[in-house]
């Protein structure tokens, strides 16, 4: 078996389907779909009893008590027989060829990581947003000499071929938002080379209906979960690239924070998650100038965001309370 793909699921009957047409059409054959039903209470486990029927030698089904995103992915790892992991969500989908250029490229570069581009699209199937995720870099990147991408690159699980062997000792952290964030970059740490690809392989489903969430002092765990990172890069071998995990500090730790706290409507959350961040900034000496002038693939990042987003930035920075809370 060359390539394990865990697709968690979890209420998603409307859009399972396209999901796993996308992966029993893989071009490459050799390969094993785990879905994992997360106690879903819609008509998703029919769906994938429907697939089990037709694909009984790619498909294997697991039904669990519902356990949330992390635990439903450590799940599949744990039943994993692939020597490489994928992970695709069940409501988006991908290209016929995406598993099948990840492992050749996997392969051709002894890379422990392989990286996809991702695009946005509607429910119509309309591309909605290009995200390039490793621009004028090479197909092969060895992380000694470009290691920049461990504070560039989107930590998304989705969009990367991982081998195996990165999970030994490593699963989700469950209960906590914002896992991504927690693992990808320890297991980026423990790789020497990296390989990427500029196709737009992974088509992630903007959905309409979609319930809006609520912004809460869960967004705490992004600050929890950088945390955890800076204690495992201290113990690896790239411990004395104290630059580029200052840039991670600042567009994890600052940036992706403060993107959440945008959304944060309690003016008390709000106030308590600003003290939050101004601890942490402090106790990692990261000053307003290294963030208003930390850059990303070469470009200043403030000055490449929306208006919106720079406006409220410039704010929080000024300590402009009363006018955020107009903003928002």
């Amino acid at each position: 078996m060359i390539v394990s793909i865990i697709v968690p699921v979890y209420n998603v009957e409307n859009y399972l389907a396209k999901c796993l047409d996308s992966l029993v059409g893989q071009s490459l054959q050799d390969i094993e779909i785990l879905v994992i039903n997360d106690g879903s209470s819609d008509r998703s486990g029919l769906v994938i009893e429907e697939y089990v029927q037709k694909f009984p030698n790619i498909i294997k089904a697991f039904t669990k008590e519902n356990g949330g995103l992390s635990d439903a992915r450590n799940f599949g790892l744990d039943r994993a027989a692939g020597e490489y992991i994928g992970f695709v969500d069940s409501d988006d989908f991908v290209t016929e060829k995406m598993f099948e250029e990840m492992v050749q490229l996997a392969k051709k570069h002894e890379a422990e990581i392989v990286i996809c581009n991702i695009q946005k699209v509607d429910q119509d199937g309309k591309v909605t947003q290009k995200l390039t995720q490793i621009p004028h870099m090479s197909e092969k990147i060895v992380l000694e000499e470009h290691f920049s991408v461990f504070s560039d690159i989107s930590y998304f699980a989705c969009n990367k071929l991982f081998k195996k062997e990165l999970f030994d000792h490593k699963r989700f952290k469950k209960g906590v938002h914002f896992e991504d964030i927690q693992l990808i970059p320890q297991l980026l740490l423990e790789c020497k080379i990296l390989a990427q690809t500029q196709d737009f392989h992974y088509q992630y489903l903007e959905r309409t209906d979609s319930i809006t969430k609520t912004h809460t002092e869960k967004g705490l765990d992004i600050l929890n979960a950088v945390k955890d990172v800076e204690y495992v890069f201290d113990k690896s071998d790239y411990s004395h690239k104290r630059k580029e995990l200052k840039s991670f500090q600042i567009f994890e730790g600052v940036y992706s924070f403060l993107a959440y706290l945008a959304f944060v409507k309690n003016e008390n959350t709000f106030s308590k998650m600003a003290e939050e961040l101004a601890v942490f900034r402090e106790e990692r000496k990261i000053k307003i100038r290294d963030i208003l002038s930390y850059s990303r693939f070469g470009k200043n990042y403030l000055l490449s965001l929306p208006l919106k987003k720079k406006i409220f930035y410039l704010l929080f920075f000024a300590g402009q309370k009363k006018l955020i809370r107009k903003m928002l």
